[in-house]
């Protein structure tokens, strides 16, 4: 564990892996530390945020102690997505795969996918478990927009855009789910640690 200042209302935990990062949020949250308001995990980061100065001193020095609840982070909810399978790289990522269309959309609706964490716009879920075999580059050339609702890969990768956007990824297809509506509460559809799950609705 490395703790490197962000900013003076904040903190921010490097750790080894996301399961570190999970379990942690999860510490602090029992913990019920005073002056926090705000836990943010990442790939291998937590950011940890208090509503004044004055107690992020302690905050620091709790950190080190704390440990994640026995048998690690609680699971979040399962979300089940709807999508259909017709994005307008699908034909390209099967080229960059050597699978059918077939084979790609069932190794991507097969795994149960879980939220690392929110980033890049409101709401969008940078979700882990993507089969291997869909491991495919960036666009070379980014659009300058993204529908929302598109479904992509990128890399090790798998996510959906909450609203129009520019974006890179490679587009599968699209869902009428709306994972960021401000006027909801809580906005975001999904919270780090929840899953997700792709149903072939095409």
């Amino acid at each position: 564990m490395r703790l490197r200042p962000a900013g003076e209302h904040a903190v921010l935990v490097e750790l080894e892996d996301l399961e570190a990062a999970h379990g942690l949020a999860a510490a602090v949250r029992d913990a019920r530390l005073p002056g926090v308001v705000d836990v943010v995990p990442g790939y291998v980061t937590l950011l940890v945020v208090v509503d004044e100065p004055v107690h992020l001193s302690a905050v620091r020095n709790a950190l080190p102690g704390l440990r994640p609840p026995a048998g690690g982070a609680p699971a979040g909810k399962t979300v089940e997505v709807p999508v259909v399978y017709d994005g307008e790289d699908l034909p390209e990522v099967c080229r960059l795969t050597g699978l059918s269309r077939e084979q790609v959309v069932r190794r991507h609706a097969a795994p149960d996918y879980v939220v690392a964490f929110l980033g890049f716009i409101p709401g969008f879920p940078y979700l882990v478990g993507l089969d291997q075999a869909l491991h495919v580059p960036r666009r070379p050339t980014p659009r300058t927009a993204v529908p929302a609702g598109s479904v992509g890969l990128a890399g090790s990768q798998t996510g959906v855009y909450p609203r129009t956007t520019p974006g890179g990824w490679q587009l599968l297809g699209h869902t009428d789910v709306v994972l960021f509506d401000p006027h909801r509460e809580p906005p975001a559809l999904l919270a780090p640690g929840d899953r997700l799950r792709f149903v072939d609705a095409s």
